[in-house]
């Protein structure tokens, strides 16, 4: 079960059934970063995911290739709607205030990748304030030692995904897109000597499906 924080109520509280509606207003990066979790998060749990913008609410692309943040539609606001953006009435809104959470100035790197980015911003609660600027550095340390010890555990024999840290880490971002309680689950998963490295790879490869931080970047690399 899928659970979202109602700024009406001030709780958390259970989906009801049935598609979930997402729209975008405003062209916040951390908002489209928040509705592309919430996509992944209810496709995993066959919600069905409806995703709309508001005309000005340009996509980011916040990884490459397939994981990138899909084209939204343009559409107003499809009744009982969860509005990701800064204005609107819906069921349940999440507000992001452009500049505040956002700093412009870091953006790419050299390396082109954005992907950084995205890190930062998962490292915080969708609902609390983010210093993207300042959580950069780490965040970019992080990515590429979890890419590097990806691609270092593609070179061994296979093994099934560890069940247990994955379902900690799947029901971290049911109950309410709790992403750094499933980035720690990674954290702990990567540094624990008694799971075997195959299981890791299986583990951070479904688990990056929902995050989309193609962690799988250097695996044939040289």
């Amino acid at each position: 079960m899928l659970r979202l924080y109602d700024h009406r109520t001030g709780r958390t509280g259970d989906l009801p059934p049935g598609p979930v509606r997402v729209h975008v207003s405003g062209g916040a990066e951390r908002a489209l970063v928040a509705a592309d979790l919430l996509r992944r998060v209810a496709e995993r749990g066959r919600l069905h995911p409806v995703v709309t913008r508001s005309p000005g609410a340009a996509p980011v692309h916040v990884a490459p290739g397939d994981l990138s943040v899909p084209e939204f539609e343009t559409a107003p606001p499809p009744d009982g709607a969860l509005l990701v953006g800064p204005d609107g009435a819906s069921s349940l809104a999440v507000p992001f205030e452009d500049g505040d959470w956002w700093d412009a100035q870091a953006r790419v790197g050299a390396d082109g990748d954005v992907l950084w980015v995205r890190l930062a911003m998962l490292r915080a609660r969708y609902r609390d304030p983010v210093d993207v600027a300042g959580l950069g550095p780490a965040a970019r340390d992080d990515l590429a030692r979890w890419r590097s010890l990806v691609a270092g555990w593609a070179r061994g024999p296979g093994r099934p995904l560890h069940r247990a840290y994955v379902a900690e880490a799947e029901a971290a971002l049911a109950d309410d897109l709790d992403s750094p309680a499933a980035l720690a689950v990674l954290d702990r998963l990567a540094d624990d000597p008694g799971v075997p490295d195959g299981a890791k790879l299986e583990s951070f490869i479904h688990l990056d499906l929902v995050l989309g931080l193609n962690l799988v970047a250097h695996i044939g690399r040289p």
